[in-house]
């Protein structure tokens, strides 16, 4: 089947206007749309029976669809994209909408509070749910905790100073367990208090630094006897290989404690592990927050959202904000809204940064 931009080429003016009053009537009312309401919003005059003929060729385009026998006509979903990309005109912000959208920035130093406010204000003002997804927090950490949701899933719990909390998915290293995850949150939580999530990150890494440090110390006596070599040296996987037990009869390899080699070894691993939980939580995803509605909205078929990522100063986008409803929003009236509210909350963001 042809795309919308293909479909919109194929249709006429009568095809386009026929199409058009439909889908806006379908947005207003909800409602089938019938052949004889038409014939009442059509600029030129023409009759039931030819409209009928132009809605049986758009529902075999796959634009309109029929929920019942002899009932009116309503957009499908290929419609409905089509009349966004190409028939939608939209309005200008009313002058009640930016107040109230205006109204949620004050001079409030709090971010969260203020994205709280905005995504009330977006449900209010759109009758449907809101979506805020806020930029990552760099406050210093308070308590740290990883909890498997899976094979490939984890969540970070990251409790901030100033009461901050916030969720972050993330796919852990292959092969961590509960255990492991649970030696890492206790390993950075000794480290945590008063520090962000990069001071954190630079801790860890003088730590791995300082490891292999030591174990290249104690262990160069058996490289250079021979005894040992470093496999996939200074990668992620590397090993020190020590070969058999007849190698080490030399006076100064005999010195050397190879409970100590591997204990160290085994702490390297361990704190590369934990630099790798810091990272992938670092990188991973913010919790998408939900007011007005449950997130099961999202499951459902015949939903909508429409959404606009906001930036820093430097152009980066941190977050994003947006309405879901049903497939037929006022989507003229909702698009500048949405717009409006993301250029703000950027503006803010940048001012204060």
């Amino acid at each position: 089947m042809a795309d919308g931009p293909e479909l919109m080429e194929d249709m006429n003016d009568r095809s386009r206007e026929v199409f058009r009053c439909i889908v806006e009537s379908y947005l207003e009312t909800g409602a089938p749309v019938g052949s004889r309401s038409l014939t009442r919003s059509l600029t030129e005059s023409v009759s039931a029976a030819t409209i009928r003929n132009v809605m049986q060729d758009l529902e075999f385009m796959g634009l309109l669809d029929s929920p019942h026998v002899s009932a009116g006509r309503i957009p499908t979903e290929l419609g409905l994209r089509m009349f966004v990309d190409g028939l939608l005109e939209v309005s200008d912000l009313t002058k009640d909408d930016r107040q109230k959208i205006d109204a949620t920035v004050g001079n409030e130093s709090n971010i969260n509070s203020m994205m709280d406010r905005v995504g009330a204000a977006l449900s209010g003002i759109t009758a449907g749910a809101s979506l805020v997804l806020t930029p990552k927090h760099e406050a210093p950490i308070k308590h740290i905790e990883f909890v498997s949701l899976g094979p490939d899933r984890a969540l970070a719990v990251l409790v901030f100073a100033d009461g901050h909390v916030e969720n972050r998915v993330f796919e852990p290293p292959a092969g961590q367990t509960p255990s492991s995850m649970r030696e890492a949150a206790n390993f950075l939580n000794a480290l945590a208090e008063g520090r962000t999530i990069s001071e954190l990150q630079g801790i860890v890494s003088k730590e791995i630094a300082h490891r292999r440090q030591e174990l290249d110390a104690l262990a160069q006596v058996l490289i250079e006897s021979g005894a040992a070599i470093w496999e996939n040296e200074g990668q992620p996987y590397e090993r020190l290989i020590v070969r058999g037990r007849s190698n080490l009869l030399t006076e100064d390899a005999e010195e050397v404690d190879l409970d100590k080699i591997r204990t160290l070894f085994d702490d390297l691993e361990r704190k590369r592990d934990i630099a790798d939980f810091l990272d992938l939580a670092d990188q991973g995803e913010g919790v998408r927050i939900f007011i007005g509605s449950e997130n099961k909205l999202f499951s459902l078929s015949g939903s909508s959202l429409v959404v606009s990522p906001y930036m820093n100063a430097d152009r980066k986008i941190i977050g994003a904000v947006g309405v879901i409803g049903p497939t037929r929003l006022n989507y003229g009236r909702i698009v500048p809204i949405v717009d409006y509210t993301a250029q703000l909350i950027g503006k803010m963001i940048s001012d204060r940064g």
